[in-house]
């Protein structure tokens, strides 16, 4: 199933099967006093401590040879305060789990990313996103946390209580201590009218700024050797709930989207010459639709075929230049890319290591199948990226480290001398951390 991560013979993969790692040691807690518990006796066995949750990251972020938590019985809506508008869940819920449980009690956050198959503590502490004008990423609607800390106290964090902490832990990176317990802001459930179409790729350039503007929440994907794009705009609407037919969103989202896009990475990976061929029919296999439902059955959508995966944030007045180098490189080069570039964009918010920390942002996404060579076109994509001040999404591939990073986030020394406080001892390190933050 998708969203799942295996321990086979010790050994644990993530989602994309791009890491694996054998910890010395495997927990599953079922409450906050066994989880710091189980951290105390790795504090007195030397041994470093890392949460997983579904494995969706595409970095070694989660990855530890020593005492790996499980969080998935640390699950299920701890508390609803409907004056206050929050819901206080377990860091190991599923946001399909969440987002069906706020739906039966008439609520909904106000924004989400297109996949729910992470658990809460994972999507926040990597800065998982959706797209929106107004409203931010998942982390920017928390409004509480509770984490364990590398001495096994538990702490909690608000804008009133600890506040240094709250403005880093929103998007802790695994670094300050383990997220137990996470309290988001949600509003009653409203409506959302989705409007797919395509759209040529020089249009969404020319009139970016336009269709950004006049939409809550737009999105485009461009399919590379083409001049094509799938657009998305999605906006509150007063009804009815008019939802994609059954037949048709099989047909569409799994069918097609899924099993169809499936067949032709398997052979655009066997025959890669007919890569470009391939793009032209799927930028075009899909048709302008327009439905009406709940937020997260707008928001998000099924993602069955397995691929690997780079994101940069760049300041969003520069997205449409960066884009376009980014075509240029794929044009000129003997590149053969399958999957399509993903584009969506965030405001600026006030979460210390945020990709959109400070800076209204634009993402762009680039994606290769699983099991093919993705180095080459990464590599090529990160150098425009980091061009424009990109900043690199925690969970997907980069290669950049602690100097490149200090230098495009301004509040970069804010978070490490937090991590020097909290954990001295780098009771959380990994070699990820040790790469993204210093030692």
């Amino acid at each position: 199933m998708v969203g799942t991560t295996s321990t086979k013979n010790g050994t644990w993969r993530n989602w994309g099967g791009n890491v694996s790692v054998r910890p010395a040691r495997e927990v599953a807690p079922a409450s906050v006093d066994e989880l710091a518990a189980a951290v105390r006796r790795a504090a007195e066995d030397g041994m470093p401590v890392k949460a997983v949750g579904t494995g969706h990251s595409f970095t070694s972020i989660a990855a530890t040879d020593g005492l790996l938590i499980r969080p998935h019985l640390l699950t299920g809506i701890r508390h609803v305060d409907r004056a206050a508008g929050t819901v206080t869940v377990e860091a190991g819920t599923p946001l399909r789990r969440l987002n069906t449980a706020l739906a039966r009690e008439g609520l909904s956050l106000t924004n989400m990313g297109d996949i729910m198959e992470q658990t809460v503590a994972g999507a926040i502490s990597t800065g998982t996103h959706g797209t929106g004008r107004d409203s931010a990423s998942i982390a920017a609607q928390i409004r509480g946390l509770e984490l364990v800390t590398a001495d096994g106290s538990v702490l909690t964090c608000s804008a009133e209580e600890n506040p240094d902490v709250f403005a880093a832990a929103r998007i802790g990176l695994g670094a300050l201590g383990v997220v137990t317990a996470i309290t988001f802001a949600v509003e009653p459930v409203f409506l959302l009218t989705a409007r797919e179409e395509p759209m040529p790729f020089d249009r969404v350039c020319a009139e970016f700024d336009q269709l950004h503007a006049e939409n809550e929440h737009f999105e485009f994907y461009w399919f590379p050797h083409t001049g094509n794009t799938n657009t998305k705009r999605n906006n509150r609407s007063a009804g009815p709930e008019r939802p994609v037919p059954r037949f048709k969103g099989w047909f569409e989202d799994e069918f097609l989207s899924n099993g169809v896009f499936q067949a032709a990475n398997w052979a655009g990976r066997a025959a890669p010459a007919s890569i470009p061929a391939i793009a032209r029919i799927s930028s075009r296999a899909l048709s302008a639709r327009t439905y009406t439902d709940i937020p997260y059955k707008v928001f998000t959508s099924p993602r069955r075929v397995r691929f690997v995966e780079m994101e940069y944030a760049v300041p969003r007045a520069a997205l449409v230049k960066t884009l376009r180098e980014l075509k240029a490189m794929v044009d000129r080069s003997p590149l053969r890319v399958s999957f399509p570039v993903e584009v969506r964009t965030a405001p600026a918010d006030d979460i210390t290591l945020s990709t959109a920390s400070g800076r209204d942002s634009a993402y762009i996404a680039v994606h290769m199948f699983k099991g093919t060579p993705y180095q080459g076109y990464f590599t090529a994509a990160e150098r425009i990226f980091t061009a424009h001040e990109g900043r690199p999404h925690w969970g997907k591939i980069h290669t950049r480290d602690a100097g490149y990073l200090s230098r495009v986030y301004p509040r970069f020394g804010e978070f490490t001398a937090l991590r020097d406080r909290l954990d001295p001892e780098r009771r959380f390190r990994n070699d990820y951390l040790r790469r993204v933050l210093g030692s």
